[in-house]
């Protein structure tokens, strides 16, 4: 299987955005369809969409899940969800309404039982998000940083059943720096779970980068605003990564 290309829809108040470093006050607003984006991506060939509910990071529970439904119901792909799921029946409604992976992110530092037995539950299902502030987990919409390094927590889930790890660098989040290849390439050679890359894509050239490390257990990458600046093809990145 080649390097998965996630196009990344944000949602903060039903609308498409993208954040600066995870700052919610510092949102650049691309647009006010949803569905109307995810289906430009599936025509650009995705076949993988990732989906975040912003405002339910911060309030721990679905704010835009009309949204969120209009986009799984149009979107002919796979939709990864992440954003505020932290309780078993939020993780059953979102599989029961067809999106293919839920991403946990701060209850997997704060309930990590949970995690396991939604793994359990749903097998191949479950992504574990492991966001980073200077190599430090950050929850909550990344507005508190924990005492728990990257490399400890995933290692917590290696048995659990998890699908992958979601890791992303807070502090290119959004900023068009480049993915920080190294730290996700480190991650995945240090665990036996898939490591899906995120955080700062800045071009083309990062899908070269991530693509050469398919073989390490880098299974996929998430972008979003070098998309939406017209930084990146998406055709030219499905390419890429088909050829990993």
């Amino acid at each position: 299987m080649s390097l998965i290309v996630f196009p990344a829809i944000d949602l903060k108040g039903g609308q498409v955005v993208r954040l600066a470093e995870g700052d919610m006050d510092r949102a650049t607003v691309y647009g006010d369809d949803p569905t109307h984006q995810a289906m430009l991506f599936a025509e650009a060939g995705a076949q993988h969409l990732h989906v975040v509910d912003l405002d339910g990071a911060f309030a721990g529970e679905s704010v835009n899940g009309e949204a969120v439904q209009a986009i799984v119901k149009a979107f002919p792909g796979h939709v990864q969800l992440g954003g505020g799921i932290r309780k078993p029946e939020n993780v059953e409604r979102w599989f029961d309404l067809g999106v293919s992976r839920v991403v946990i992110g701060t209850a997997a530092l704060e309930k990590p039982d949970f995690v396991r037995d939604m793994a359990k539950a749903y097998p191949g299902g479950i992504v574990v998000a492991v966001d980073a502030k200077d190599g430090m987990v950050a929850t909550r919409g990344w507005a508190d940083v924990s005492d728990v390094s990257v490399e400890d927590l995933a290692r917590r889930f290696e048995d659990a059943g998890v699908a992958a790890l979601l890791f992303t660098d807070v502090g290119r989040d959004g900023m068009l720096k480049g993915c920080n290849v190294p730290a996700t390439v480190d991650l995945a050679r240090a665990v036996r779970i898939p490591v899906i890359a995120s955080g700062g894509v800045a071009g083309i050239g990062d899908i070269h980068m991530l693509a050469l490390h398919h073989q390490d257990g880098v299974e996929g990458v998430i972008t979003g605003r070098a998309l939406y600046d017209g930084r990146l093809d998406l055709a030219a990145a499905l390419s890429v990564a088909a050829a990993a």
